[in-house]
């Protein structure tokens, strides 16, 4: 559980780093985090707060994960995006540029998807996401797009759809 907390701390490690980056492009941008913390490093995630910025153009960063141990950063950026009412979700992640029948890492042949739907992806039980999240998206008709976070530019060019992705649709 001690693990978790720290993983929620270090997304809002994260959150604050990429708001940097965002407002050195001259973006404004506003770090919301499911924890307390000084009101100088971060507000408190309030739905309504996040609507209002949104509404004002701003760009929102969600931190500290759900706030509670035992969900993963995917639920949690589903969960915000449900609350927001969001069309999508960019999910970067870690040298995974998209979702594979199998794990490329074990099997040169895997084959990778440019889109599936959620369910085939929970039929075939591949966990480039966590169920919870998955489902949640479905349900709530939010699309996500799986692209490699370390690449250059990596959150343009998806935006720009220039970057491998896979998109997860209903």
């Amino acid at each position: 559980m001690r693990a978790d907390y720290i993983g929620m701390l270090a997304t809002t490690m994260n959150a604050l780093a990429l708001q940097s980056g965002f407002e050195h492009n001259g973006l404004q941008s506003r770090v919301l985090s499911s924890l307390t913390m000084d009101p100088k490093v971060c507000e408190v995630y309030i739905n309504e707060k996040a609507k209002k910025y949104l509404k004002d153009g701003q760009v929102i960063i969600f931190a500290g994960g759900t706030g509670r141990p035992f969900f993963t950063t995917d639920t949690a950026s589903t969960l915000y995006a449900s609350e927001i009412e969001a069309d999508a979700i960019l999910m970067g992640k870690n040298n995974i540029d998209g979702v594979y029948d199998s794990d490329p890492k074990f099997n040169k042949n895997a084959i990778k998807f440019d889109r599936i739907t959620y369910d085939e992806l929970l039929e075939r039980d591949l966990r480039v996401i966590d169920q919870t999240a998955a489902a949640m998206a479905k349900d709530n008709d939010i699309d996500i797009i799986i692209f490699d976070i370390n690449e250059e530019n990596s959150l343009l060019r998806a935006i720009e759809n220039k970057i491998p992705n896979t998109v997860i649709t209903k």
